[in-house]
């Protein structure tokens, strides 16, 4: 079969896709550290952060987080044009930490430094959804009528349990109410949740992205696997049992599961993710990640399945 959001053999609205429907050719997400902290750490609502994130805030592949913005941005193009030397087109990432945890003059100042950048089509801006006030929302509506955007909000998970178990610090109501107030302004949203945290069964894994779909109006989703990274609060949990690493048959028979519910038109922004070889406890198989995509492409023709053949949202309305 040919699936209508993708090229080749995918079965699931890839991002890649998105961005070549959407501007006409290949386009770099170029990751950069905004310098901003996170509300999780700084004591605004918990110390700590997530047991799972890093000392970098899950910046780990940033190239040269302590340069001025402009120039991290630069190293950053200068280094994928090594592989696709013709790409003109850029959207940047504010990735690391929580990018709106800031006055908006901050945030003002900082995004506008990459906005004009040669080639910058567009921002995508990872944050929390209990860091919008409405402030910063109009900022980011602002930014919606300038250039495409996306506001990626860490989810992780619907279950109360868990996100008090990874030290979450917010509730699944704090980010329904954040996905409302940025609806408003039609500004795109992705979420981030995570396969595999300690104590999710996979039924869980799957109830995640239902009750994601059915409670929310987002147009994109990250699903990631559990790292367990070196120098996380999560080791522990990990040494004390309550962690049990994915298999790689289990993490691609849940994905496909959970691209069965997505609806079609929901952007599939990532379906694993990038950790260092050096900094990463297991799973070790994660870090063959084009093996990963395989297999799960593989497992879906395997099934003669695809993304939203059992559409949640359809079927709550049967």
């Amino acid at each position: 079969m040919e699936f209508p959001y993708a090229e080749g053999n995918k079965r699931y609205h890839s991002w890649n896709y998105a961005l070549r429907n959407e501007f006409g050719g290949k386009i770099f997400k170029v990751p950069i550290d905004g310098g901003f902290d996170c509300p999780n750490r700084d004591g605004t609502v918990a110390h700590g952060g997530c047991t799972f994130c890093s000392v970098s805030g899950s910046g780990d592949m940033i190239v040269a987080p302590e340069d001025p913005l402009p120039i991290q941005f630069h190293k950053e193009i200068d280094m994928m044009h090594q592989k696709w030397p013709h790409v003109q087109q850029y959207i940047v990432y504010f990735q690391n930490f929580t990018n709106t945890h800031a006055p908006v003059e901050v945030i003002r100042e900082r995004f506008e430094q990459v906005i004009n950048l040669p080639g910058v089509v567009g921002l995508s801006i990872g944050t929390r959804p209990d860091c919008l006030p409405d402030e910063v929302v109009d900022y980011l509506a602002e930014l919606n009528t300038r250039l495409y955007l996306w506001v990626e909000l860490g989810l992780q998970t619907t279950f109360e349990e868990t996100s008090t178990s990874i030290n979450r610090a917010h509730d699944y109501q704090t980010y329904l109410d954040g996905v409302s107030k940025l609806r408003k302004h039609n500004i795109r949203v992705c979420t981030h949740l995570i396969n595999g945290l300690p104590g999710e069964s996979l039924e869980m894994m799957r109830e995640n992205v239902r009750r994601t779909i059915l409670d929310s109006d987002i147009q994109g989703i990250k699903l990631h696997l559990m790292h367990l990274m070196r120098k996380t609060r999560m080791l522990r949990d990990y040494h004390e049992g309550r962690l049990q690493l994915m298999s790689q048959q289990d993490y691609v028979h849940v994905i496909c599961d959970q691209l069965e519910m997505i609806p079609q038109e929901i952007i599939i922004h990532r379906l694993t993710g990038d950790a260092p070889w050096d900094s990463l406890i297991g799973p070790m198989w994660s870090l063959k990640k084009w093996e990963v995509l395989n297999a799960i492409d593989e497992e879906l023709i395997r099934r003669d399945s695809y993304q939203g053949k059992f559409n949640i949202r359809t079927k709550e309305l049967i």
